[in-house]
Parts: structure tokens; sequence; C-alpha cells
């Protein structure tokens, strides 16, 4: 039998693991396919996450109806962190005599030599590479995965959307509809469960008009996106995102802001900041600094930004309803290097306010010499 192991957080699963698993059994003939959810991912770590067995349910509703497949505990039960050179020698114990697949997207084939036992894995399985959004960049892996370990590769003969389980655990978070990516049953699981839901930023939808509401969700799903790689906790991005603006539209004399002192000389489109990290503190009852900080220098910036102010910044500036000139190239410096991104666009901010004749405030130009004494190579 030809039989393929999907491994994965599925944290949550969605529509594209599951088109993944249709074409997968068309395109390489497949008798059967194992989908397996982590106990704990190793390369996952500070996620908003559903407990295992949440998880598990999950993709026992989302691949219930389809023939061949069939859903395993075998990490779960087996605890700990889930590396995958384990599961495929023992699925490989398991059936001798069978060939054997390991599905993986063309991200992962990128960082596959870094993996725990790379070479034990492939001493198992053949990798079965899926794209997404473009086969061009696949390409470019295969050819240094062929180079590195001398293995054959197969592909499975699909390209998926850029869908995210990241994209969903902000929205879900956020209350945001998620009906367009994942199955109704899996979507019942997480609402009624309320498994990505952050009880702190509830409320804060009322706050905004509908356009900035929507303005708010991009800015946590760009956010979430990059969390993994910077090492910050992904709750503390999100409640930063969805508090970023929550006092956008507040007058001096709403509830929410009594005993509010602004500092002094602040530009008007800068006010924002401090009132939204004073509503964030006072009204959501958030105390962590650096959430606090992140929505109090959001639309500034500052000297010795941390790493989750440099996020919300950024997120803040390029989420994907922003247009303007060079936003594009600035996207691209977001996820290759988030100092280099944060330098160009503090730059970027300067010369339109100078140009434009508006006040450039002291924090936002002490923030691009900081960034440029230090990060200009």
């Amino acid at each position: 039998m030809k039989i393929a192991i999907y491994g994965g957080s599925f944290n949550p699963v969605h529509n594209e693991h599951i088109n993944i698993v249709r074409a997968a059994k068309s395109s390489l003939g497949l008798d059967r396919i194992i989908v397996i959810p982590t106990f704990i991912s190793p390369h996952k770590k500070g996620v908003l996450c559903a407990r295992a067995r949440d998880r598990l349910q999950m993709c026992r509703l989302a691949f219930k109806d389809i023939e061949g497949v069939e859903v395993s505990d075998y990490e779960i039960k087996r605890g700990g962190v889930s590396y995958s050179y384990v599961t495929c020698r023992h699925f490989k114990k398991l059936y001798p005599d069978d060939e054997l697949y390991f599905i993986i997207g063309a991200d992962m084939l990128e960082s596959f030599h870094l993996w725990r036992e790379p070479e034990e894995v492939l001493k198992c399985v053949t990798l079965a590479v899926c794209a997404r959004e473009s086969g061009e960049r696949l390409k470019k892996h295969i050819i240094a995965f062929n180079s590195r370990f001398k293995k054959e590769i197969v592909e499975i003969n699909y390209v998926g959307a850029a869908v995210s389980s990241t994209k969903i655990r902000a929205r879900a978070a956020l209350g945001e509809d998620i009906s367009k990516l994942v199955p109704n049953s899996v979507k019942r699981h997480i609402v009624g469960g309320q498994l990505y839901a952050l009880p702190r930023i509830s409320g804060v939808k009322r706050l905004l008009s509908e356009d900035r509401w929507q303005h708010t969700v991009r800015v946590a799903e760009l956010a979430a996106s990059r969390c993994v790689s910077l090492g910050i906790f992904e709750e503390d991005a999100l409640i930063a995102a969805a508090l970023h603006d929550c006092a956008k539209y507040l007058g001096r004399d709403a509830d929410e802001l009594k005993g509010f002192n602004p500092p002094e000389n602040v530009p008007p489109p800068v006010l924002h900041q401090f009132s939204g990290a004073y509503v964030a503190e006072h009204t959501f009852g958030i105390k962590d600094s650096d959430i606090l900080n992140a929505i109090r220098y959001h639309t500034s910036g500052r000297e010795n930004m941390s790493a989750l102010e440099k996020l919300i910044f950024l997120s803040d500036l390029l989420e994907e309803g922003r247009d303007f000139e060079d936003v594009d190239e600035l996207r691209k410096l977001f996820y290759k290097d988030v100092n280099i991104c944060l330098l160009t666009a503090l730059k970027h901010q300067l010369n339109y306010l100078e140009s434009t004749g508006k006040p450039v405030y002291s924090l936002t130009r002490r923030a691009y010499e900081y960034m440029k004494e230090n990060y200009d190579k």
C-alpha cells in the first residue's frame, strides 16, 4: 500500500489542509493518509494554542467524510515535544513493507535541514511536497534539498491558497468570522469552545468605526504572522493590536479618559497612542508594560523599542489596507529584517512629514536617529 503521514499542529485545521489531503490522495494514488496532530510543536513556541484534545477533535471533524483518511492520536498520547523523526520511525515499524510518504509544505521544505534528525526522517519516508501560491519558489527549494540530501522528492499536483492557521487564530481571537477558512463543524467547535478567545479585549470593537475595526483586524493578522520568527508571544501581539487604536474616537470628556493627562506638545495625530495606552490599562485592565508601550508608541515610535513595539508599529503601518509609495518594498523588508524595515519606515515617515509641512514629533525623530545609529549598514 501507499500510505502518507500528514503531521502538524493543526491549530486549527483549515480548508487548505483538507484540499492538500484530497490533492495528495489523488495526485500520488494513495491508499491511506494518516493525519497526526502534534502534542507540542518544536517550532511554534509562544503561539495561542488550543488544547491537544480540541485540535484532535477538530481534525476528526474536518476529515471524517474523506475516504481513506484517518486521524491518529499517536503524538498526543506519546506526549512531550513532537519530533517527526520519531513519528516516521514508529510508522515505518508498523508498515515496513509499504511505501510511506510524509506530506509537507514548501515553507517546511526550506527549513527541513534544521529539523531534528532529518536524515532519519528520510530513511523512513519519501517527502511529498505541496506548494503555496507559486511553484517557482518550490522548485528552488527542491534543488537545494537534492543538493544537500541526494534524495527523491515527489510533488503533489496542487498549488495551495494563502490560508494560515495563524490568520484564523487572529480572527477568532478578535471575534471575527472564520466561516470561509474552516469547515462549519470546525467553526462551531472553535466558537462554541471559545478556543482562541481573549476575554480581556472584549468590548473594544464598540469604541471604533467599522472601517477602523477592520484596520485593527488586519493589524492583528499581520502582527501574528511574525510572532514566531521574532520570539514574541502571540497573545501579547494580538492584545496590543486589538487595543492600539482603542481611544481613536474618544473625546476628552469620555468616561474612559477620566484622569488621563496627555504629555505636552503632542501633535494631534499622535495623541491617540497615549490615550489608547491609558484606556488599555484602566478600562481593559492591561498591566503588562510591554503591551502598554506597544500601544503607547505605535504611531510615533521611540528610541530603543522592544520587539513587540516594533512589531505593532510596523503592522499598523503596513497592514494590507494601507496604500502609499514604497509600501510593497517595506512589506518585503518586514519579513526579511524588522530592524531595517523600521529604519526605512521611520525615514519614509520623516520625509513625508517634512515635505508636507506637518509637525515632526520629537519621539519620531529620536527613534529614527537611534535606528540609524544602531542599524544603518
